[in-house]
């Protein structure tokens, strides 16, 4: 799917991923676990509010979890922009597997396919499929970010690693193969028009 199909002035969409969390330091996965930003995560939205201030945002779609709801709202303080939280941006869900430490490189962990090898991960029990989260932000964009673009606003989600390489890889139809080089490092902001 291409955001920008046409010739008409369209707006821009830019995508973030939260600041860091404890247990992005201890390498332990996320998932829907509601964990916060540590303080280390709070100084990198402050940066970024400094380094993106002069970037024009109409709206910022956000996921429900605290990271991403405290990144948006350091990084878009003072601003008169307003946060809409959406549970399609929350983060994919990692079932069973969610805490687990190091499971990038775990051979013995069923979850190291989700990283070295997506197009064959099989999600463990009480986890989500690529398909059920290319699903719900596909229909994400479809609904709300497409039409935003089309007249002229510029879009800013805030969200997550795995859900917000989803959205880069159908904007830019890049194959799930590749998922993760469409991933962003905590607080950059990346444009996707």
């Amino acid at each position: 799917m291409s955001v920008n199909q046409t010739n008409l002035p369209h707006g821009c969409l830019y995508i973030m991923r939260h600041g860091r969390t404890d247990w992005n330091v201890l390498k332990k996965l996320q998932g829907r676990t509601d964990i916060p930003l540590n303080e280390e995560g709070r100084a990198m939205a402050e940066n970024a509010r400094l380094e993106y201030a002069d970037v024009h945002f109409d709206v910022c779609y956000c996921s429900p979890l605290v990271r991403a709801r405290e990144t948006a709202e350091i990084v878009l303080r003072g601003r008169d922009i307003p946060i809409i939280f959406d549970d399609r941006l929350i983060e994919m869900s990692f079932g069973i597997y969610e805490g687990v430490e190091n499971a990038y490189k775990n051979p013995d962990c069923p979850m190291i396919n989700f990283f070295s090898a997506p197009e064959n991960y099989v999600p463990g029990e009480g986890g989500e499929s690529f398909d059920e989260l290319f699903a719900r932000t596909g229909n994400f964009l479809h609904e709300v970010v497409e039409p935003k673009l089309a007249e002229g606003k510029d879009v800013l989600i805030v969200g997550h690693g795995a859900m917000n390489s989803s959205i880069i890889c159908q904007v830019k139809n890049i194959p799930l193969a590749q998922f993760w080089e469409a991933g962003i490092e905590n607080c950059k902001l990346k444009q996707l028009c």
